[in-house]
């Protein structure tokens, strides 16, 4: 077997030129994948972690038809405390889940005592919706960053409010808000501080006290409108979300439908299709690295038999058998891709290295500038090397097999 790649390398060192131009297009190839999915690969995992860390969390659990409906805030579709209970000792029970935050989310006005404008209200917990969307505070452009999030008394506006009714932090606002049985009542608070939103500065959303919400709101009982989830581990995403189906849309009403809905935040963010997007294009740009290795390894083959024909005649007329010849065109193949593999994966992890050195900038909704930091798992090198040098070995099949069933006499012959 040694004989054969020995064989191998010197003919593929005989057509010098056509050798190394086959190399460069293998090489170019495996940069361009490794590249590609370490760079879309990192900033897939940074918008995804924006929007679980920043909004959603990874999961949200509501009442059924809540979210199909959930641009008007349905204040009719919230949990009752009989549901809330229900849902909080099963997130203890889920050992994948680390914590969750209950929020009340209405549509109310909101007024600086001169103008007044629609606006989105959170109502949270202060410590557990930080802990589950830990990079909330960050968003935060004006306004105390450290401590509690917020206090009673106190609100976070969003951005486009704060431009567009020049309010500053310190400012008395009022909220006014409709509750379910139609009635109006209004709440001032001291604006604390002035967030961003991750979707873009159309962003609507205000966050004050879950306590302040259900003053607001007239709440008889200690409603919720969700309760959103963070994992201890994102990967554990479809499991958690298969177990918290089970244990929690099973239970049904009087009429035999579901109760409640689990849903994870690809569910819910417009962004999902983003990142749907970059999966598709990684697939994409799999193809063509698979088309560039199989052309240019099966011209070379169809080359290297083509003119040596009669090569092929006089090492079979001498009692080389087809299995041997077979082995050797392929061996050729074989070489050709292992070492446009290994060239193309030793430029690619250096040009990784390098962007991870001299940083790319960039920002991603918020207007905090977001660094990203370009990486690849060894399973994935590994992957890409084993397809590329899987295609250069079937690439030259063809050809290596017609090689070995060439006729001794009639391959002597050819001119």
């Amino acid at each position: 077997m040694f004989d054969i790649f020995k064989i191998a390398v010197r003919n593929l060192s005989r057509y010098r030129r056509r050798t190394i131009l086959t190399f460069i297009l293998i090489v170019i190839g495996m940069v361009a994948v490794l590249l590609f999915m370490s760079v879309t690969g990192s900033f897939k995992s940074m918008m995804v972690g924006q929007i679980t860390d920043s909004v959603l969390g990874h999961l949200e659990v509501h009442r059924k038809g809540y979210v199909a409906s959930i641009d008007s805030l349905p204040l009719n579709l919230n949990l009752k405390p009989e549901a809330i209970s229900k849902i909080e000792d099963t997130l203890r029970q889920t050992d994948t889940v680390q914590t969750w935050s209950p929020r009340v989310k209405f549509g109310g006005m909101y007024s600086n005592f001169v103008e007044t404008t629609a606006i989105r209200i959170n109502g949270v917990d202060p410590q557990r919706e930080a802990a589950t969307v830990p990079l909330l505070p960050s968003r935060i452009s004006e306004g105390r960053k450290d401590g509690v999030l917020l206090a009673k008394g106190e609100i976070l506006i969003p951005i486009l409010l704060a431009r567009g009714m020049k309010s500053k932090v310190g400012d008395t606002v009022v909220l006014v808000a409709t509750n379910r049985d139609g009635s109006v009542n209004g709440k001032t608070f001291v604006v604390r501080g002035v967030i961003e939103s991750v979707s873009g500065p159309g962003g609507r959303d205000g966050y004050i006290h879950i306590d302040d919400a259900r003053e607001l709101l007239r709440m008889k009982e200690a409603e919720v409108s969700e309760f959103a989830i963070r994992l201890k581990d994102s990967t554990q995403l479809e499991r958690t979300e298969a177990r918290l189906k089970q244990a929690l849309e099973g239970p049904s009403n009087k009429d035999g439908k579901p109760v409640l809905e689990v849903h994870t935040w690809a569910d819910l963010s417009p962004f999902a299709n983003l990142a749907r997007m970059i999966d598709l294009m990684t697939v994409f740009i799999k193809v063509v690295l698979v088309s560039i290795v199989l052309v240019s390894v099966m011209n070379v083959m169809v080359m290297a038999v083509y003119e040596r024909i009669r090569e092929i005649g006089t090492i079979a007329a001498i009692g080389t058998p087809p299995g041997r010849i077979l082995s050797l065109f392929l061996s050729e193949g074989l070489l050709l891709g292992l070492i446009g593999t290994a060239i193309g994966t030793l430029i690619s992890l250096a040009l990784i290295l390098a962007l991870n050195i001299w940083k790319i900038h960039f920002t991603f909704g918020l207007q905090q500038e977001l660094v990203l930091a370009p990486q690849i798992g060894a399973v994935q090198v590994l992957t890409i090397a084993l397809m590329v040098v899987g295609v250069a070995v079937l690439a030259s099949l063809q050809p290596a097999w017609k090689a070995s069933r060439l006729d001794p006499i009639n391959a002597l012959r050819h001119v």
